[in-house]
């Protein structure tokens, strides 16, 4: 039973956009932070944005300004908004839920997505 899925990856040229969606689990969405973090081959996982059930969100510094996470309590989905790529953010991107926040910006979130790539040329 799926019960993360994101949509959105691509490929860009570098100063591009991209919009990542992540369809939730509807009790999922209701019990956890949710937020995103990415991978790159051969490097660690890092946090990229996380948000709690207040809409509140949460930025890793290389990417504020330049991203912005949102989510649509009405659809159960989770956004990331990607403005200003840069060839330093390729990487597989993950959506991830966990009730503990900490474990989102390390990539151990309970729930976790198969990813989408996005590729920064």
């Amino acid at each position: 039973h799926v019960q993360l899925v994101e949509s959105g990856g691509g490929s860009v040229q570098a100063g591009g956009s991209l919009t990542l969606s992540c369809a939730v689990n509807v009790y999922i969405y209701s019990t956890n932070y949710l937020g995103w973090f990415r991978q790159a081959p051969g490097k660690e996982r890092k946090g990229v944005a996380s948000i709690d059930k207040n809409g509140t969100p949460t930025y890793a510094d290389f990417v504020k300004g330049r991203f912005t996470i949102s989510k649509d309590n009405a659809k159960n989905t989770l956004s990331l908004q990607m403005n200003s790529l840069k060839p330093e953010d390729t990487a597989m991107y993950y959506c991830t839920a966990d009730r503990i926040l900490s474990r989102l910006w390390v990539g151990s979130g309970n729930y976790r997505g198969r990813g989408t790539q996005v590729t920064v040329s």
